[in-house]
């Protein structure tokens, strides 16, 4: 997901920018600051903490390490957090998100084996794997599996965890107007001080090309998160047919619904990167009864008719931030 963001930089102004790479992704950070204090080095410090806990693609990370063993004592303050905001998003989504769909995202070619499969004996052997309180145990000291064979991907989670992270960081040394974003998922505090303004966030098109990016929408942020989930940049063709990167925990098959894309916002980007997931593996009509009958979650979705046309359904707690272009 891309993004776009203006504002007007000289010799006086108190912004400090700074960009880089992590996660497979890149960074853009924005903050207002009359030292001009440039903390790149500290962030790309803790990315390197953040990425040495969560990573599955680093062979020694925290995470691998628990995928390849039955348990694993917590040492970096980074898995617990997230195994506690999974739980979280399980319970409300009744299941649609789950991080224990590893096994699944890699027999269809997502993860770092990237094994290609759509052979149905194998998917549904590995449906024994999945389940999240099924599989999985933790306390505030070690993470055990239930079952062997089972693991954890928290590639739907914790690029957002890692934006909260960083905001963190930022806030705590006594900075209140930031702008964070991560791979596309966002976190901003306070406002655009040069513009006198709330940050405003582009939303992109999912009918748009990766090369080509149209934005279909902009989103006003103050104190908030966002974070988006779509299929349109990110599949693998087998025997010419597309397979969506959203994994159902369920069927144990990419997904295929009407909807394009979900953009959550909350106060976290935890939460809003992990629901955006949920509502793709949901699809736009599960989603929309969730959000009507939970109102202190909001969403952007993008939705097919199933004849071409393109809809859009907006909780009524972002409607007024909201620009539709």
């Amino acid at each position: 997901m891309f993004l776009v963001y203006h504002y007007r930089q000289n010799n006086e102004s108190p912004l400090v920018s700074i960009t880089g790479e992590t996660m497979g992704t890149t960074y853009h950070i924005s903050y207002f600051d009359e030292e001009h204090r440039d903390f790149k080095k500290e962030i790309d410090s803790i990315l390197i903490l953040f990425n040495n806990s969560l990573n599955t693609y680093l062979p020694n990370s925290e995470i691998s390490q628990f995928n390849t063993s039955g348990s694993f004592t917590f040492e970096l303050p980074y898995l617990l957090p997230v195994l506690e905001g999974s739980r979280e998003i399980v319970n409300i989504t009744g299941g649609a998100f789950d991080p224990t769909v590893m096994p699944l995202v890699n027999a269809w070619g997502f993860g770092p084996q990237e094994e290609i499969t759509n052979d149905s004996t194998l998917i549904d052997s590995l449906k024994q794997f999945v389940g999240f309180e099924r599989v999985i145990a933790f306390d505030d000291k070690e993470v055990v599996k239930k079952q062997s064979g089972s693991t954890l991907d928290f590639s739907a989670i914790a690029k957002g965890y890692g934006v909260d992270v960083i905001a963190d960081f930022i806030q705590d040394q006594g900075i209140k107007n930031i702008f964070v974003e991560i791979g596309g998922e966002v976190v901003v505090r306070g406002e655009n001080v040069e513009k006198d303004k709330p940050w405003k966030i582009a939303i992109v098109n999912p009918e748009s090309e990766v090369l080509n990016p149209k934005f279909i929408a902009y989103a006003t942020l103050k104190d908030q998160a966002m974070a988006t989930s779509a299929n349109n940049f990110n599949y693998r063709i087998i025997d010419s047919v597309k397979y969506s990167h959203t994994i159902s925990p369920t069927t144990g098959y990419p997904i295929v619904h009407e909807i394009l894309s979900a953009t959550v916002f909350a106060d976290n980007c935890m939460k809003a990167d992990a629901l955006a997931t949920s509502f793709m593996v949901m699809g736009h009509e599960k989603a929309i009864e969730l959000l009507e009958n939970t109102k202190a979650i909001n969403a952007f979705l993008i939705y097919s008719d199933g004849h071409g046309a393109m809809n859009t359904y907006i909780t009524e707690g972002v409607k007024n931030q909201i620009e539709l272009l």
